[in-house]
């Protein structure tokens, strides 16, 4: 690549940098041109995008972006992963592609402008997925007007019951 083809590069990845809301510093070392493949075929499942760097190129691109908080672990041969929106899933992708490939190592990574270990990756990773979620809150949020609506429709049938034992008192009486 020459001068002005880098340029361009740390240009892009720079704007890409900054949009992302999370980036993850890996160490791909040992690991096959099928398996990195395969990574990134997992990671574009969840809108996230993976893509090796010379670290001074990453150096140059992350300088003004959240992503330079990570710039101390950027050595030797590091790949990002760059996801706009789903950081769980994108957490989940690369534990589990370390699992199944020792070859792969988590360094680092930041979520919205905050350093993460490998074991908050770790951790994060372990959470439901954002469709689970936002199921879940969603379930919650219908749940308290629907309580509500059968604790309105209890004081009714109480209030009905009384008045319909008035009724058969009066009758019994007359």
């Amino acid at each position: 690549m020459d001068r002005h083809d880098k340029e361009k590069f740390v240009a892009a990845l720079h704007d890409r940098l900054e949009k992302a809301r999370g980036t993850f510093l890996v160490e791909y070392k040992g690991l096959d041109v099928e398996s990195m493949n395969r990574l990134r075929k997992e990671l574009k499942k969840v809108d996230a995008e993976f893509q090796v760097v010379k670290n001074r190129l990453l150096m140059l691109a992350s300088e003004e972006t959240d992503t330079g908080l990570i710039k101390d672990h950027m050595h030797g041969p590091s790949a990002i992963a760059v996801t706009y929106e789903d950081m769980v899933g994108t957490a989940k992708v690369l534990v589990d592609f370390a699992e199944e490939f020792k070859k792969l190592r988590i360094k680092n990574g930041q979520i919205s402008g905050k350093v993460v270990d490998i074991d908050a990756i770790t951790r994060l990773s372990k959470l439901p997925g954002k469709d689970v979620l936002l199921a879940q809150t969603l379930s919650a949020m219908q749940a308290v007007p629907a309580s509500f609506v059968r604790v309105l429709n209890g004081v009714v049938v109480k209030l009905l019951n009384v008045l319909t034992a008035i009724e058969q008192q009066k009758a019994e009486s007359a």
